[in-house]
């Protein structure tokens, strides 16, 4: 497995990847153009903000499997891209969280007291003492824009400063900023309008680009203003304009809208203003941090393991994964053989989850089920990009959980439909982790689910199986295994094959033209091509 790195990141995430036995490659200085040449042969990409990751790099990386970014933000990758060639863009939100906090707490006392301002001017020669009054945080109010991992430790230690919290997030509960000690409000201007300090911890996305504005930063007259987030979420222009004039007091920025800050930038003319390049994850513990929590996700996605902090595939909880993941398996299968046998175009698909897995986070299961469906219609597909697929192709997915099963510990049923056409196939778990196929439409069977399987169905009369066999043995294909199931005696019959080959279509067509013969399918799952003996 190769791993190609274009943005620096702290040793130890790669040696942890060395270690794993990947060949690492690092490019720093990479263009665009080298860049999609250079991911082509590459399994894994991992970037901090520099890279930009577009479309045109996914459709040229026909191998690639995950995108790491060693940091939080990921508006420099394109993640609508990424899913739909099946890629996986994770993230590493906690390494640096602590690092962000205290950098926006250092920045709002920065500001507060004019600490650089006073400090250059003292490097110049001036004992400026008269000409900095500062503000102390006690007893003011801090509005907090985004209460995520980064927000929540800004408030706790601000919190112990003395300061009130007010929050604005659309996206939390009243309850969850009461255990932090803040108050929700339900308006950006609200929020702004109570505030003293105003610190931003949101990601940049279309709702959030250019969310700070003119009128917004009239609502925080007198206050101060602390970014240590993404650039983009503020108007600069409009900042510049509002620390000329004294509507606000004071700003602090850590990041912008275009990195490295350009020379005409109006934030470089204004005094009251803080700035620093981007240092907000610049520690020795962050950086290494989150190159090792890169490289863990980079090393689950190469073993099809849930990569816990994916933000576009569905993940599980790390405690929980060991006991669904069996059943991942479980599920593509039988969704490979229903769509198999379906044999059509598939209008919507049903999982059923029935006795012990009923219990659990099952989203994993289900997105490999729909995987198991789509891989016979020769689709590209992984557990990423198949909820997508479904939505784009109109396909309608359900999920339906039971505590109660008859005759299973736990048991997965897919069921895929076209029209009013529908099949349905059953598994489960034997002896822990033995995959069992247990039912095919209905018919219970006891089928090994593994490399080449031929599904018949025909009238329960005495011979017919031996036929089967009979055929098979005249083309040179061998019967590993044979599970058969009947509705009635002497109704209609399903008996499931392995196989140690492909079926010729001649040994097709002779059990066909037997009356007896109703249908026969051939169903190719993993471990066909070992399975083949010459």
């Amino acid at each position: 497995m190769k791993v190609l790195v274009t943005d620096p990141i702290a040793e130890a995430g790669l040696d942890r990847l060395r270690a794993e036995g990947y060949e690492v490659e690092t490019a720093y200085d990479i263009d665009d153009d080298a860049l999609v040449d250079a991911i082509v042969d590459a399994q894994a990409l991992i970037v901090r903000s520099g890279t930009e990751v577009t479309r045109e790099v996914f459709e040229a990386a026909e191998e690639l499997v995950i995108v790491g970014r060693a940091g939080i933000g990921v508006d420099n990758i394109d993640i609508d891209a990424a899913t739909d060639h099946g890629v996986i863009v994770a993230n590493a939100p906690e390494g640096n969280v602590r690092a962000a906090a205290e950098h926006t707490v250092a920045m709002t006392f920065a500001v507060a007291r004019s600490i650089p301002q006073a400090h250059g001017r003292l490097k110049t020669g001036e004992w400026a003492k008269g000409a900095y009054l500062g503000t102390e945080v006690n007893n003011k109010t801090l509005a907090i824009i985004g209460l995520g991992r980064v927000g929540q430790e800004v408030a706790k230690r601000l919190d112990s400063l003395g300061m009130d919290l007010v929050v604005y997030d659309p996206y939390v509960s009243k309850e969850r900023a009461e255990r932090l000690g803040a108050t929700l409000v339900e308006d950006l201007g609200d929020a702004l309008a109570q505030a003293d300090f105003a610190t931003i911890h949101t990601p940049l996305l279309p709702e959030t680009e250019g969310m700070v504005g003119e009128d917004e930063l009239a609502e925080l007259e007198g206050g101060y203003l602390i970014n240590c987030a993404r650039g983009g979420i503020i108007d600069e222009d409009a900042l510049a304009a509002a620390l000329e004039d004294g509507t606000l007091a004071g700003a602090a920025l850590d990041s912008f809208a275009e990195e490295p800050l350009p020379a005409d930038s109006p934030l470089l003319d204004v005094d009251r203003i803080v700035l620093t390049p981007h240092l907000g994850a610049a520690t020795e513990a962050a950086q290494e941090n989150v190159a090792i929590d890169t490289a863990e996700a980079v090393i689950a996605a190469f073993n099809d393991e849930p990569v816990l902090t994916a933000l576009n595939a569905p993940s599980v909880d790390e405690t929980a994964f060991p006991r669904i993941k069996p059943y991942i398996a479980v599920a593509e299968t039988a969704g490979k053989v229903a769509a198999q046998l379906l044999d059509g175009r598939v209008t919507s698909m049903q999982v059923t989850y029935e006795g012990d897995i009923a219990a659990e986070d099952v989203e994993l299961i289900t997105a490999s089920a729909l995987k198991g469906v789509f891989e016979p219609l020769e689709w590209q597909v992984n557990a990423v990009n198949a909820p997508q697929l479904a939505k784009e192709r109109g396909i309608e997915v359900t999920e339906s959980k039971t505590r109660q099963t008859e005759d299973f510990q736990s048991l997965v049923r897919v069921a895929v439909r076209n029209g009013d056409e529908e099949m349905a196939v059953e598994g489960t778990l034997f002896a822990g982790e033995d995959a069992r196929i247990v039912r095919i439409d209905g018919f219970r069977v006891d089928a090994v689910p593994y490399g080449h399987m031929l599904v018949a169905r025909n009238t329960d009369e005495p011979g017919v199986i031996g036929l089967i066999g009979t055929v098979l043995g005249d083309h040179d294909v061998n019967i590993a295994g044979m599970f058969n199931g009947r509705e009635t005696m002497g109704g209609e019959a399903l008996t499931v094959y392995n196989l140690d080959h492909d079926v010729p279509e001649a040994a097709i067509e002779t059990l066909l033209a037997d009356d007896r013969i109703i249908e026969v399918t051939e169903i190719t799952l993993d471990g066909a091509d070992e399975r083949d003996v010459e």
